[in-house]
């Protein structure tokens, strides 16, 4: 009874680990890092292929398919959180304040955070859009900063691959 309580624990440990490393390989994958996805990808499927073969040596254990099953779910919420606090990548950040654009683009230049102001026509008129690329890790701070300002500002964010240019913190 033991060894079985261990072998589905030791595949779902396996699975947690290769099903996370999946999360964040596809991540890499969409990023454009080839070479980091390449590894990634090798211990991945390393992983992967010694919790199949463990499973197809005990195909009489019922407990290792649950085991199997609830890495591969448990994977995905751990890979997905382990990449949210690491902030692979760049986002692009466009805020519409009514009032307080000149404020909010002061605070986050002095800041250390580069950003463009578009003029922009809305339904009440005339207003400004300010544009910022900056890493996913700071995405929360710069909402934060805005948000103290002006906490009805408008602010989308997107995925971003800068092409070419300079972009604060980007460069040591």
């Amino acid at each position: 009874m033991l060894e079985t309580i261990l072998g589905a624990l030791l595949i779902l440990c396996m699975r947690i680990c290769d099903v996370s490393i999946g999360t964040i390989r596809t991540i890499l994958v969409v990023q454009g890092r080839k070479y980091l996805a390449g590894v990634a990808g090798f211990i991945e499927v390393l992983i992967w292929v010694f919790a199949i073969r463990f499973i197809m040596q005990h195909l009489d254990n019922i407990a290792n398919l649950f085991g199997y099953a609830a890495g591969f779910g448990l994977g995905n919420i751990i890979g997905i959180t382990i990449e949210q606090k690491i902030g692979l990548g760049y986002v692009q950040l466009n805020v519409i304040s009514r009032h307080l654009t000149d404020k909010i683009a002061d605070t986050l230049r002095k800041s250390k955070h580069g950003l463009t102001i578009l003029p922009a026509e809305g339904g009440t008129g005339g207003m400004a859009v300010i544009v910022l690329i900056t890493a996913r890790k700071n995405q929360k701070k710069v909402i934060n900063i805005i948000e103290s300002i002006d906490p009805k500002a408008f602010i989308t964010v997107q995925h971003s691959l800068p092409y070419r240019g300079f972009i604060h913190g980007a460069r040591k």
